[in-house]
């Protein structure tokens, strides 16, 4: 019985432990995205504009042109990625 119970704790353990590194990965993804607009160099690093901009942005993706902006900014970000000359990361990591 024992066993079982500790086989079963092991077993959360571990899947808590992946869905923490997939979240984190996830976050430091999206930091970088935030450093690769020059966002932190315009802002000078103040988090507290950032965070505003952030909400600035969230408003306008509530409101009723969400489609029209999502779509300009998809195809916005699409073409810099593409005109990026940063190396992409090994797929095999």
């Amino acid at each position: 019985m024992h066993r079982l119970e500790a086989k079963r704790a092991r077993h959360d353990a571990r899947d808590w432990a992946i869905t923490r590194r997939e979240r984190t990965r996830h976050l430091i993804e999206l930091g970088g995205l935030v450093v690769k607009s020059g966002l932190v160099e315009l802002a000078k690093d103040d988090r507290a504009a950032l965070y505003g901009a952030f909400l600035e942005v969230a408003d306008t993706l509530a409101g009723e042109q969400r489609d029209q902006m999502l779509t300009l900014w998809r195809r916005r970000g699409s073409r810099s990625f593409k005109d990026d000359p940063t190396p992409k990361p090994s797929a095999n990591k």
